[in-house]
């Protein structure tokens, strides 16, 4: 006799969602492949984690995967500092060696060398 089974799924076979690996890590200095901003990754979700408003105010044409890692970074521009949530993507390394001038850059990381930023001891897990 069968084991007892509630939801009746004896004969279901799980299957894992494709991992994805994050290509950057908390520190990494990036820049976005579209548009002109650079930022410092202070925080990685695997996948998407944010709220279907954000992603779907994201027009259809330009719109990334949510089944892709995705980066919280302290950014900036020309014009200002800011939060920001960028897909795997639409992320390249940036390779100008220059600091982010973001103001919460102190709060989480101790200094800059070698191109990344260095977590502060009491924020790593």
């Amino acid at each position: 006799m069968p084991e007892h089974d509630p939801i009746g799924q004896s004969d279901a076979v799980f299957t894992a969602p494709p991992i994805a690996h994050a290509r950057f890590t908390i520190g990494d200095v990036v820049r976005h492949r579209m548009f002109d901003f650079r930022g410092v990754i202070f925080d990685v979700d695997p996948v998407f984690a944010n709220t279907n408003e954000w992603y779907e105010a994201i027009p259809e044409s330009i719109r990334p995967k949510k089944d892709q890692p995705f980066y919280h970074l302290l950014a900036e521009n020309m014009d200002s500092s800011y939060v920001a949530y960028v897909s795997q993507q639409n992320l390249v390394r940036d390779d100008s060696d220059e600091p982010i001038e973001h103001p919460a850059i102190a709060g989480l990381f101790t200094g800059f060398s070698d191109g990344r930023y260095a977590l502060r001891r009491e924020h790593r897990h």
